[in-house]
C-alpha cells in the first residue's frame, strides 16, 4: 500500500451516517429481548465509587450534585476528551476554547470563562489524580486507561480551595490489578470533510513481585485534519499526539500503600480552524465572509502549535488505628511547555496572526487525614501547599499585506511573569445524628501571594523581544499582591429510607485574583484584580428505585465581584482584553437527571438543566458604549445557556453463541448562548446526535465497535471574538471563530489479552 492511499474508502454524507447509525440502534432497541448478559446495560446502571469528599463512597451517597462515569461507562461511550461529554450533563460545558488546541474553557451552572490568558485561573477546577493543574492550558487530551470522571457541580472550596466555584473535574487513572492484563486498541474515524483520525492505544499490568505492582499505558494519535481549509484547499487541524503513562504501586504491608505515577506527553499540529463570519455589529469579515451555520473557513497561516508536559504525582495512604482512618499524602509535580500560531484575522490575507510562547512549573503537596469516630463522625482534614512560576510572550503580527506579506507592517511584543504560592488548611465533619439525619460541617482557610512582571504590548512596537526565549522585553509594571480568606460550609441530609435522601447546603468559594499579562491598551494601565466569591444555596434528592435512579437539585448562587475578560475589538491592537471585577449577580438554577431500566437488557438515560442568570449590579461598561448604566446590566451572562437537556438509550442483545451485540443511541441539546460579555459574540444552540454500535464476544477477547459523533453535523465555536472594522487602514470587520469539529464515525477494534 502506498503512502497515498487511505485505509477505508469512506466519505458518507452526514444524513446518510446518521440514518445508517440510528437506524441500525433503533432496530437492535425494537428487537425481542432475549436472556443475555446485558453487560453494557449493566454498566451504565453501576453506581460508581466516587473521591468527591476525599473518601471512597458511592455516588449516590453524596450530597452534593455529581454526574460521574467509571471506566466500563467511558469505554462504551468512546470518550476519548473530556469535551466529548461536554453537552451531555445539565448544566455542564466542557469545550476548547479553540485559540489553542487542548485550553479548557470550562463552564458549569453559568460560571465560566472564556479566555486563552494564562493566568486567568480557571471557575472549574481539573484535578488529575488527586494533584489540581494550575493553568488551563494542555489538559483536554488523554482519556484513554481512565479508571473515573467525576463532574461536581457548584462550589467546592471547602475540600479542594480556590478556583472551583463553578464546580470540579476529577480525573482518576487505572492503577494495576491483581492479576496479568493487557489491553490493545485500534480506532479510525473520518467524517464528510477533512482527513482520517487514527488512535493506537495499549495497556499492560499487574503484579511485579507480591508486594509491587506496575502498569504502562502508550497512546499515539495521528489526526489528518477534520477540516478544510477553502483558500488552500488542504486538510486542516492536523495533529500528533503521543503519550506513555507509568505507574507503580508498592505495598509493603496491608496498611501502607506507595503510588508513583510519571506521564509525559507531546502534541503538534496545525493551528486553529478559523472561521470569520458577520459580527454582532452587523460588519462582515472582509475580503471573504462566511455563513457562521456552515465548516467554511479560508485562512492564509495554518499555524501550528507545540507542546510537552511531564507530570510526576507521588501518593502515599497509611491506614492508622486512630479513628479507623487513612493519612494520605499526594505530591504533584507538572511542567508544560507551549508554542503557538495562530491567524486570528481569519482571512486568506495577512492582517492578524499571533504567535505564543507559555512555560509552567508547579509543584503541590497535599497532607490530609480521614477517619471515622464513634461510627457517628466522618472527618476529613488537611493541609495543601501549591506553586506555580509561569512564563508567558505573546506577539502580535499586524497588516503583513501591507509589506507584500515579507513580514508585519506593525509588530507588537509583551506578556509577563506571574509566581503563585498559596497554602490552603481545610476541614469537615459530616455526622450522623442518627439514622435519618447527618450534618455537615466545613472551613477553608487559604492564603494565596502573586508576583508579576509585566510588559504592555503596546509599549514594543516594532522592537522585537522575547520574556520565554529572550532577549526580555523591558517590565513596565511590576507589582505583588495576596489575599486570604475563610470558606465555610453547612450542610444537612436526611435519609427517606436506606435507597433515598434528600440534602440542603450552603458553601462558599473563592476565584483567585490577579494580573492580565496581555495588555494591549494604552488607556488602561496594568492593575491587580480582585478575587471572585460565590455563595452557594442548594437543596438536593437523590434515589434509587427498582424503576431507576433518579437525583434532582435547585440552586441559587450570589456571585460578588464576579471576575471577567471584556474582549473589545481595536483598530491599533486587532483586539483588547481588560480583566476586570465587572459585577455581582445571581444564578438560579435547577437539573434533574437519571438512568431507568425499561427491561434487563435496555437502560434510557435522561438530563434536563435550567439556568436564569441576570446581573444585580454593574460597574464596568460591559457593551462598550461609554457609560455603565441600565443597557449593560440587561445584557446576559456569558457561558449561561438557560436549557440543557438529553436523552439516550443503551440495549444489548445476545449473537448466539459468539456474544453479545450493544446499541446507543443519546440526543443532547444546549441553548444559545453569550461569549463576550457585550452580548455582541455568541456560541450557536447545539443539537448533538451520537450513536453506536459494539459486538463483544463473550469470552471479553474482542470488541468491534462502530459509532458516531455530531450525526447531524451541527455547527459550533470554541469562541466568538468580535474583530474591528478595520486593522490600521485595512478593512477587517467579521470575526475569530474556532470550528469545532463536524460529523465523526469511527471504527474500533480492541483486543484484551486473557
Amino acid at each position: 500500500m502506498t503512502t497515498n492511499q487511505r485505509f477505508i474508502p469512506l466519505k458518507l454524507s452526514p444524513l446518510a451516517v446518521a440514518v445508517a447509525l440510528s437506524g441500525a440502534a433503533l432496530v437492535s432497541t425494537g428487537s425481542q429481548a432475549q436472556e443475555s448478559s446485558a453487560r453494557a446495560s449493566s454498566a451504565m446502571l453501576e453506581e460508581v465509587v466516587v473521591t468527591a469528599r476525599k473518601r471512597e463512597e458511592g455516588a449516590q451517597e453524596v450530597p452534593l450534585s455529581v454526574t460521574a462515569y467509571n471506566a466500563d461507562q467511558i469505554d462504551a461511550l468512546k470518550v476519548r476528551s473530556l469535551t466529548n461529554l461536554s453537552i451531555g450533563m445539565p448544566n455542564v460545558s466542557l469545550e476548547d476554547v479553540g485559540t489553542t488546541r487542548g485550553t479548557a474553557n470550562f463552564s458549569i451552572r453559568g460560571l465560566g470563562i472564556n479566555s486563552s490568558i494564562p493566568t486567568i485561573d480557571p471557575t472549574v477546577g481539573v484535578f488529575q489524580n488527586g494533584v489540581y493543574v494550575g493553568t488551563n492550558q494542555g489538559i483536554l487530551f488523554d482519556m484513554f486507561d481512565v479508571a473515573s470522571i467525576e463532574v461536581l457541580r457548584g462550589p467546592q472550596g471547602t475540600l479542594f480551595g480556590r478556583n472551583v466555584t463553578g464546580g470540579a473535574v476529577l480525573v482518576n487513572h487505572k492503577k494495576p490489578g491483581d492479576e496479568f492484563e493487557a489491553s490493545l486498541r485500534y480506532a479510525l474515524e473520518t467524517g464528510d470533510i477533512g482527513g482520517y483520525n487514527s488512535y493506537y492505544m495499549g495497556s499492560v499490568g499487574g503484579p511485579i513481585t507480591d508486594t509491587l505492582g506496575g502498569r504502562i499505558v502508550a497512546y499515539y494519535n495521528d489526526d489528518e485534519g477534520q477540516f478544510e481549509n477553502d483558500f488552500t484547499g488542504n486538510d486542516h487541524g492536523e495533529i500528533e499526539q503521543q503519550m506513555v503513562r507509568g505507574t507503580l504501586v508498592w505495598e509493603p504491608t496491608d496498611t501502607l500503600e506507595f503510588v508513583l505515577r510519571y506521564e509525559y506527553g507531546d502534541v503538534e499540529g496545525d493551528g486553529p480552524a478559523a472561521q470569520s463570519h458577520t459580527n454582532g455589529t452587523g460588519v462582515p469579515g472582509q475580503p471573504v465572509n462566511n455563513d457562521r451555520d456552515s465548516f467554511d473557513f479560508s485562512i492564509d497561516e495554518t499555524g501550528f502549535q507545540e507542546n510537552e508536559t511531564n507530570f510526576i504525582t507521588g501518593e502515599v495512604n497509611w491506614d492508622v488505628g486512630f479513628g479507623d482512618g487513612t493519612v494520605t499524602n499526594i505530591f504533584g509535580y507538572r511542567s508544560y511547555e507551549a508554542t503557538s500560531l495562530s491567524d486570528i484575522d481569519a482571512q486568506p490575507v495577512w492582517l492578524f496572526h499571533a504567535p505564543a510562547w507559555l512555560e509552567t512549573e508547579q509543584v503541590s503537596n497535599e497532607l490530609r487525614y480521614t477517619g471515622l469516630f464513634a461510627e457517628k463522625a466522618n472527618v476529613t482534614a488537611g493541609v495543601y501547599y501549591y506553586q506555580n512560576d509561569l512564563d508567558y510572550h505573546e506577539r502580535r503580527e499586524l497588516l503583513g499585506s501591507l509589506t507584500g506579506n515579507v513580514g508585519p507592517a506593525l509588530q507588537l511584543d509583551g506578556g509577563g511573569t506571574q509566581e503563585t504560592t498559596s497554602f490552603t488548611a481545610f476541614a469537615q465533619v459530616d455526622y450522623d445524628l442518627n439514622e435519618s439525619w447527618t450534618l455537615t460541617a466545613g472551613v477553608n482557610y487559604s492564603y494565596e501571594e502573586k508576583e508579576a512582571e509585566l510588559a504592555s504590548l503596546i509599549e514594543n512596537q516594532n522592537s522585537p523581544c522575547n520574556i520565554v526565549e529572550g532577549p526580555v522585553c523591558p517590565y513596565d509594571f511590576v507589582d505583588d499582591d495576596d489575599w486570604s480568606n475563610i470558606a465555610p460550609k453547612l450542610g444537612a441530609t436526611y435519609n427517606i429510607d436506606d435507597d433515598s435522601r434528600v440534602y440542603t447546603s450552603w458553601t462558599r468559594g473563592y476565584r483567585s485574583g490577579g494580573y492580565n499579562l496581555r495588555n494591549t491598551s494604552a488607556a488602561n494601565k496594568p492593575e491587580v484584580f480582585d478575587e471572585e466569591e460565590v455563595n452557594n444555596y442548594e437543596v438536593g434528592y437523590k434515589s434509587n428505585h427498582a424503576w431507576g435512579r433518579l437525583n434532582a437539585a435547585v440552586f441559587y448562587n450570589e456571585v460578588s465581584d464576579m471576575q471577567r475578560e471584556l474582549n473589545f475589538p481595536n483598530e491599533g491592537a486587532g483586539t483588547v482584553q481588560f480583566i476586570r471585577n465587572t459585577a455581582d449577580a445571581t444564578i438560579f438554577g435547577a437539573e434533574v437527571d437519571g438512568v431507568f431500566p425499561v427491561t434487563d437488557n435496555f437502560v434510557i438515560l435522561a438530563s434536563i438543566g435550567y439556568i436564569d442568570a441576570e446581573y444585580d449590579e454593574v460597574s464596568e461598561d460591559l457593551n462598550g458604549d461609554g457609560v455603565v448604566d441600565g443597557a449593560d446590566k440587561s445584557l446576559d451572562l456569558p457561558r449561561a445557556p438557560e436549557l440543557t437537556y438529553s436523552i439516550g438509550g443503551t440495549y444489548d442483545i445476545e449473537i448466539s453463541n459468539w456474544g453479545f451485540m450493544t446499541a446507543r443511541l443519546n440526543y443532547a441539546y444546549r441553548d444559545e448562548m453569550a461569549y463576550t460579555d457585550s452580548n455582541l459574540g455568541f456560541i450557536n444552540e447545539v443539537d448533538m446526535l451520537d450513536a453506536g454500535l459494539d459486538f463483544q464476544s463473550n469470552s471479553g477477547e474482542w470488541m468491534f465497535s462502530l459509532y458516531g459523533r455530531n450525526l447531524l453535523d451541527e455547527v459550533s465555536h470554541g469562541g466568538d471574538t468580535q474583530l474591528p472594522d478595520t486593522i490600521g487602514p485595512v478593512p477587517t470587520g467579521g470575526t475569530f471563530s474556532p470550528l469545532t469539529p463536524g460529523i465523526r464515525v469511527g471504527l474500533e477494534v480492541t483486543y484484551n489479552f486473557m
